[in-house]
Formats: structure tokens, sequence, C-alpha cells
């Protein structure tokens, strides 16, 4: 059994996976994600720096949440979102579509193509070389 202090709250509890928070914290980062996302939806054009004042949530939680791709900003509303290999602005996630396109197209050029195996031809079963017992 795997127990460890809450990265939030210090209380131990049982860790399985994924971050070090105990379970009553993640309901309550769950419930503060529902809520910021409900505000975003609710006022397009919104800003990072809006969600933190009127959600009174941490701009780090934010950001995580966009490099999540969990929640989305309309517009310019993306205020220090940018593609962590061009550094383009962006929307949501880690990289802009240009480069996951590329990445994407990198890694099919680098893995080599098998060529199509010649199908294998069954064996007849009539063959009258074989051993046969009684």
């Amino acid at each position: 059994m795997n127990v460890r202090n809450c990265k939030k709250c210090g209380k131990l509890f049982n860790y399985v996976a994924g971050a070090p928070v105990c379970p009553a914290c993640k309901e309550a980062l769950e419930e503060k994600f529902q809520e910021v996302k409900k505000f975003v939806q609710d006022n397009k054009g919104v800003t990072i720096h809006d969600v933190v004042e009127n959600c009174e949530v941490d701009p780090q939680q934010v950001r995580q949440w966009v490099r999540e791709e969990r929640l989305e900003f309309s517009g310019d509303g993306v205020t220090g979102i940018t593609c962590e290999k061009c550094g383009a602005t962006i929307p949501t996630g880690r990289f802009c579509q240009k480069c996951k396109n590329e990445m994407t197209e990198n890694l099919n050029t680098a893995l080599p193509k098998k060529p199509k195996e010649a199908p294998v031809k069954k064996k007849d079963t009539k063959d009258p070389a074989k051993m046969r017992f009684l």
C-alpha cells in the first residue's frame, strides 16, 4: 500500500496514480473546474485574468486545464498560452495544429513501412508422402 500526504491539504491518503492529491481535494478541484468551465461558456471572450478574479482560482491551475485541453478560450482570451515548439498563440493544448501535423508526419516517416507478406499457402491435406499409422 502506497500512502502519501496530500499536496493540497496535507492529509494522509492511499495513493494510486496521478497527482498526489487526496480524493476530497480532487473532488473540490473538479467542482472548481466545472464552475470555471460554466463561467467561460457564459462569458465569451473572457481572459484568464477575468476567470482568476471572478472564480477565485489559481492562474496556474487555469493554464494547466488549458494545456490538458479540458478548457478552451475563444478569441484572444488565451493570454500566455503558446505553442511549446514554435511559440504561436494557441487556444488550448501544448502545440499548435501546424506543429502537431509536422510531428505526426515525422513519426510516420520515422517508422519503416513493413512490406506486405505473401499469403501463406496451406499444405494439401491429401499429401501421399506422409507416414500414417493405424
